[in-house]
Formats: C-alpha cells, sequence, structure tokens
C-alpha cells in the first residue's frame, strides 16, 4: 500500500480568496489531485468557504482531475448542517470536520456536553451517507481530572459517529508522541495534517514548555497571540519524524489521506506549496494520486 498525499486549502487561503479558480488550476499543475476545504465561513456559505457554487466547482474538479476529500466546517451549526451536507454531496466529498475548538480550563462537564455535541454532529453525517471527523490543536493536550482533554472526547464519543483527523504538528506542540498517538487511535483515524516545525524556531516544540501556561484556560485569542509565524516551515525542511509518522498511518485500517498544510510561510503561498510537494517526494510510500 501507499500513502496517498492531497493539500489542506487552508495553506494557500489568500490565494483562494483572490481567485479560488485559478488556484486550483495551479494546485493541479504542482501535481496535486486531492485536497481539503477550510470553510471559516459556514453561517452563510455552504461549501469550501470562498463563495463557490457547487456546480461550478465540481466542473473545475472534473476538468482538473481534483476530488475534495475532506472539508472543515466552523461554525458546526446544526441547523446549517443539512445544507452544508448537501453542498459536500453534490461535489462528491463524503466527509467534513470541525477546524478547531476550545474548553475552558478543568471543565469536565463542558468537554461531556462537547463530546456528546459532536456525537450528534457524526449521526447527521451518518444519516446522509457522510462521515464527521474531530480535528486537534495543541489545547487538546491540557489536563482534566487527570486525564487529557483529547483522551476524553476519544472515550465519550461513538467511535462509529466521530472519527479522527490527527495534526500530527500540533499534537507534537502539546506533547505528544505523534507515532504513538496514531497508534493508539488507529481504527478511528481517516485523515492526517502533517506540517512541520523549523529546526531554528524561536519556541520550543511543545507549547506547555513555556509559552503557554498547561494549567491556565487557552482562547482563540491566546492561541492566535502565542502562535509564531516563524514556528513554520516548509513540510520536509523541518525536525519532524514525517516518515514514521507516513509509515504508521499505512498500517491503520481506515486511513484514507495524508494533507499538507502550512499555516505561515516566508514565501508566496504557491511558491511555499510547491517546495513541500518536492520535499515531500523524498519519502517512501506515498502517492500523490
Amino acid at each position: 500500500m501507499s500513502v496517498r498525499v492531497g493539500i489542506q486549502l487552508y495553506s494557500v487561503r489568500q490565494s483562494m480568496a483572490r481567485d479560488p479558480y485559478r488556484t486550483l488550476e495551479r494546485l493541479a499543475e504542482l501535481g496535486f489531485r486531492n485536497f481539503e476545504g477550510a470553510n471559516h465561513n459556514a453561517d452563510t456559505d455552504d461549501g469550501i468557504g470562498f463563495g463557490v457554487p457547487a456546480k461550478d466547482l465540481r466542473a473545475t474538479l472534473d476538468r482538473l482531475g481534483m476530488q475534495v476529500v475532506g472539508c472543515h466546517i466552523n461554525p458546526l451549526d446544526p441547523q446549517r448542517l443539512p445544507a452544508v451536507l448537501d453542498y459536500h454531496r453534490e461535489l462528491g466529498n463524503s466527509q467534513i470536520g470541525c477546524d478547531i475548538e476550545f474548553y475552558p480550563y478543568d471543565d469536565l462537564d463542558y468537554v461531556l456536553r462537547r463530546a456528546e455535541f459532536f456525537n450528534q454532529v457524526g449521526e447527521l453525517c451518518r444519516q446522509r451517507g457522510m462521515r464527521f471527523y474531530y480535528h486537534n490543536h495543541y489545547q487538546e493536550f491540557q489536563l482534566v481530572a487527570g486525564r487529557t482533554v483529547y483522551d476524553l472526547i476519544m472515550q465519550n464519543t461513538d467511535p462509529e459517529l466521530v472519527f479522527v483527523e490527527m495534526d500530527t504538528y500540533w499534537m507534537m506542540r502539546g506533547g505528544q508522541d505523534p507515532v504513538e498517538m496514531i497508534e493508539k487511535y488507529r481504527d478511528r483515524l481517516v485523515l492526517l495534517h502533517q506540517k512541520d516545525f523549523p529546526r531554528d524556531a524561536p519556541q520550543p516544540a511543545v507549547m506547555f514548555d513555556g509559552t503557554v501556561d498547561r494549567n491556565s484556560e487557552i482562547t482563540l485569542k491566546s492561541f492566535l497571540e502565542t502562535k509564531d509565524p516563524l514556528c513554520f516551515t516548509e513540510i520536509g525542511t523541518g525536525m519532524m519524524p514525517i516518515q514514521a509518522i507516513v509509515d504508521a498511518a499505512d498500517k491503520c485500517p481506515n486511513f484514507e489521506y495524508l494533507l499538507l498544510e502550512q499555516d505561515h510561510t516566508q514565501l508566496d503561498e504557491l511558491d511555499s506549496v510547491k517546495r513541500s510537494r518536492d520535499e515531500f517526494d523524498r519519502y517512501a510510500g506515498i502517492s500523490w494520486q
């Protein structure tokens, strides 16, 4: 087997905002065939977040030989989800996920309520023959009642309703070993996000090692204030154990795609993803198809 690789469109969000069709053409020219959307405007936009009608996008993807393999949806509004899911079914996309969640510090009841909400979203997806997945950052590795928020979510959601998209970069920055986490939740893993951490980064690899207090509340505001753009580098040029991650993912029974994602770059966005694609070619056991 080989691990199929694609791209998360958040990596080229500025280019997508300017000209989504031309950006998709450029990605196809670079050899990308699979992508995950990033819709941060799901309160008004049913699709991938850039105001692109489903019919036009489907025609573009068919022409380019591309496919949508997932999409982040924010907000996850149950009243909006039927229209969102219908859009994605029209595209041929069979799964959606959360993009980011924040949890009040040491509030077990809140975590359990969110877990039940994720079950409800998963059921809405299942009713349409689709799938819901949970995507992490580092704040899920704070402790509540002696367990990480992430483990609590996994333990209190139905594995038939809530699947996993692991962001290996943020797992590492939460103090976790990405390979061990892949193995721990191997049956629920369907997608991976792969970023990379520069060897000369201005912050320690683990956010809780002096950048963020593990025992205080992490909010969107504090998350953004401590997210240093210089702590991201083109994928394959940093220090993450990418080959070991690829090898571990390849053994997971329900795993589908590894998605390259870069939150920030010092290059032009499209030059950045080209560099990542070129670097990623040296890893064994991958496919761009």
